[in-house]
Protein backbone atom coordinates (compact mmCIF):
# COMPACT_ATOMS: atom_id res chain seq x y z
CA UNK A 1 0.00 0.00 0.00
CA UNK A 2 1.27 3.44 -0.86
CA UNK A 3 -0.01 6.99 -0.78
CA UNK A 4 -0.75 9.05 -3.87
CA UNK A 5 -1.70 12.72 -4.02
CA UNK A 6 -3.98 13.67 -6.91
CA UNK A 7 -4.63 17.21 -8.07
CA UNK A 8 -7.82 17.85 -10.00
CA UNK A 9 -8.97 20.90 -11.90
CA UNK A 10 -12.74 20.82 -12.13
CA UNK A 11 -15.60 23.02 -13.20
CA UNK A 12 -16.70 25.14 -10.27
CA UNK A 13 -20.27 23.84 -10.24
CA UNK A 14 -22.55 22.60 -7.51
CA UNK A 15 -22.32 18.90 -6.76
CA UNK A 16 -18.86 18.30 -8.21
CA UNK A 17 -17.36 17.32 -4.83
CA UNK A 18 -20.34 15.07 -4.16
CA UNK A 19 -19.90 13.28 -7.49
CA UNK A 20 -16.19 12.74 -6.84
CA UNK A 21 -16.70 11.43 -3.30
CA UNK A 22 -19.61 9.29 -4.54
CA UNK A 23 -17.32 7.61 -7.06
CA UNK A 24 -14.90 6.74 -4.24
CA UNK A 25 -17.76 5.41 -2.13
CA UNK A 26 -19.29 3.31 -4.94
CA UNK A 27 -15.93 1.73 -5.79
CA UNK A 28 -14.97 1.13 -2.15
CA UNK A 29 -11.93 3.42 -2.29
CA UNK A 30 -10.92 5.36 0.79
CA UNK A 31 -10.10 9.07 0.81
CA UNK A 32 -7.48 9.95 3.44
CA UNK A 33 -7.96 13.67 2.86
CA UNK A 34 -9.65 15.95 0.38
CA UNK A 35 -9.38 19.71 0.05
CA UNK A 36 -11.15 21.93 -2.44
CA UNK A 37 -11.29 25.58 -3.32
CA UNK A 38 -11.80 27.98 -6.17
CA UNK A 39 -8.79 28.83 -8.35
CA UNK A 40 -7.64 32.24 -9.63
CA UNK A 41 -10.28 31.72 -12.34
CA UNK A 42 -13.66 31.45 -10.56
CA UNK A 43 -14.96 29.06 -13.23
CA UNK A 44 -12.68 26.31 -11.87
CA UNK A 45 -11.93 24.58 -8.59
CA UNK A 46 -8.74 22.83 -7.52
CA UNK A 47 -9.23 19.65 -5.52
CA UNK A 48 -6.43 17.74 -3.82
CA UNK A 49 -7.16 14.12 -2.90
CA UNK A 50 -4.89 11.84 -0.89
CA UNK A 51 -5.58 8.12 -1.31
CA UNK A 52 -3.87 4.89 -0.24
CA UNK A 53 -3.85 1.64 -2.17
CA UNK A 54 -1.81 -0.71 -4.27
CA UNK A 55 -0.68 0.39 -7.73
CA UNK A 56 -3.72 -1.14 -9.43
CA UNK A 57 -6.23 0.61 -7.17
CA UNK A 58 -4.44 3.96 -7.45
CA UNK A 59 -4.37 3.64 -11.23
CA UNK A 60 -8.09 2.88 -11.26
CA UNK A 61 -8.81 5.90 -9.07
CA UNK A 62 -6.96 8.16 -11.49
CA UNK A 63 -8.76 6.70 -14.54
CA UNK A 64 -12.25 6.73 -12.98
CA UNK A 65 -11.98 10.26 -11.56
CA UNK A 66 -10.56 11.49 -14.87
CA UNK A 67 -13.69 10.23 -16.67
CA UNK A 68 -16.07 12.40 -14.62
CA UNK A 69 -17.67 15.15 -16.70
CA UNK A 70 -16.71 18.00 -14.37
CA UNK A 71 -13.05 16.97 -14.14
CA UNK A 72 -10.95 18.96 -16.63
CA UNK A 73 -7.55 17.61 -15.56
CA UNK A 74 -6.15 15.09 -13.09
CA UNK A 75 -2.53 14.38 -12.27
CA UNK A 76 -0.40 12.95 -9.55
CA UNK A 77 1.53 15.41 -7.42
CA UNK A 78 4.80 13.57 -6.86
CA UNK A 79 6.57 14.56 -3.61
CA UNK A 80 9.86 15.44 -5.28
CA UNK A 81 8.13 17.68 -7.85
CA UNK A 82 5.53 19.33 -5.62
CA UNK A 83 4.93 21.30 -2.45
CA UNK A 84 2.35 20.00 0.05
CA UNK A 85 0.98 21.87 3.02
CA UNK A 86 -1.60 21.16 5.68
CA UNK A 87 -3.13 23.39 8.34
CA UNK A 88 -4.15 22.45 11.86
CA UNK A 89 -6.01 24.45 14.46
CA UNK A 90 -6.20 23.10 17.99
CA UNK A 91 -7.71 24.24 21.24
CA UNK A 92 -5.47 23.31 24.17
CA UNK A 93 -6.70 23.52 27.75
CA UNK A 94 -4.14 25.35 29.88
CA UNK A 95 -3.75 26.32 33.46
CA UNK A 96 -1.83 29.52 34.24
CA UNK A 97 1.17 27.32 35.08
CA UNK A 98 1.03 25.45 31.75
CA UNK A 99 0.41 28.44 29.48
CA UNK A 100 4.08 29.39 28.94
CA UNK A 101 5.15 25.83 28.15
CA UNK A 102 2.38 25.43 25.57
CA UNK A 103 3.40 28.77 24.02
CA UNK A 104 7.02 27.55 23.95
CA UNK A 105 5.97 24.42 22.00
CA UNK A 106 4.03 26.63 19.57
CA UNK A 107 7.06 28.91 19.14
CA UNK A 108 9.35 25.97 18.34
CA UNK A 109 7.09 25.09 15.40
CA UNK A 110 6.47 28.73 14.41
CA UNK A 111 2.78 28.23 15.14
CA UNK A 112 0.48 31.17 15.84
CA UNK A 113 -1.58 31.68 18.95
CA UNK A 114 -4.82 32.93 17.41
CA UNK A 115 -7.01 33.03 20.51
CA UNK A 116 -6.37 33.25 24.23
CA UNK A 117 -8.91 32.71 26.95
CA UNK A 118 -8.63 32.23 30.69
CA UNK A 119 -8.29 28.46 30.43
CA UNK A 120 -7.30 27.68 26.83
CA UNK A 121 -5.30 28.66 23.74
CA UNK A 122 -6.18 28.16 20.10
CA UNK A 123 -3.06 27.45 18.07
CA UNK A 124 -2.73 27.47 14.28
CA UNK A 125 0.09 25.75 12.39
CA UNK A 126 0.81 25.25 8.69
CA UNK A 127 3.38 22.79 7.37
CA UNK A 128 3.94 19.36 5.90
CA UNK A 129 2.27 16.32 7.44
CA UNK A 130 5.31 15.26 9.46
CA UNK A 131 5.59 18.73 11.02
CA UNK A 132 1.89 18.70 11.95
CA UNK A 133 2.21 15.18 13.41
CA UNK A 134 5.31 16.13 15.43
CA UNK A 135 3.53 19.22 16.80
CA UNK A 136 0.50 17.19 17.88
CA UNK A 137 2.76 14.57 19.48
CA UNK A 138 4.52 17.26 21.55
CA UNK A 139 1.15 18.46 22.81
CA UNK A 140 0.45 14.93 24.08
CA UNK A 141 0.95 15.90 27.73
CA UNK A 142 -1.70 18.62 27.51
CA UNK A 143 -5.45 18.30 27.13
CA UNK A 144 -6.40 18.90 23.50
CA UNK A 145 -10.04 19.97 23.58
CA UNK A 146 -10.53 20.28 19.81
CA UNK A 147 -8.44 19.65 16.74
CA UNK A 148 -9.18 20.44 13.09
CA UNK A 149 -6.88 19.41 10.24
CA UNK A 150 -7.48 20.63 6.70
CA UNK A 151 -5.84 17.81 4.82
CA UNK A 152 -3.16 18.30 2.20
CA UNK A 153 -3.25 21.03 -0.40
CA UNK A 154 -0.50 20.94 -2.98
CA UNK A 155 0.92 22.47 -6.13
CA UNK A 156 3.54 21.27 -8.60
CA UNK A 157 6.84 23.16 -8.60
CA UNK A 158 7.74 25.48 -11.48
CA UNK A 159 5.73 26.86 -14.40
CA UNK A 160 6.13 23.95 -16.83
CA UNK A 161 3.32 21.97 -15.21
CA UNK A 162 0.76 24.78 -14.93
CA UNK A 163 -2.48 23.80 -16.67
CA UNK A 164 -4.19 26.49 -18.78
CA UNK A 165 -7.87 25.79 -19.37
CA UNK A 166 -8.82 29.05 -21.11
CA UNK A 167 -8.69 27.54 -24.60
CA UNK A 168 -11.19 24.83 -23.67
CA UNK A 169 -13.69 27.34 -22.26
CA UNK A 170 -13.89 29.93 -25.02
Amino acid sequence: MRKKVFQLLTDNTSGVLSRISGLFSRRGYNIESITAGVTADPRFSRITIVAYGDDEILEQIEKQVGKLVDVRNIRELKPEESVYRERVMTTVKTTPEQRQSVIAVADIFRAKIIDVSKDSLIIELTGNQSKIDAFINLLDGYEILELARTGIAGLARGVESVIHLEDECN
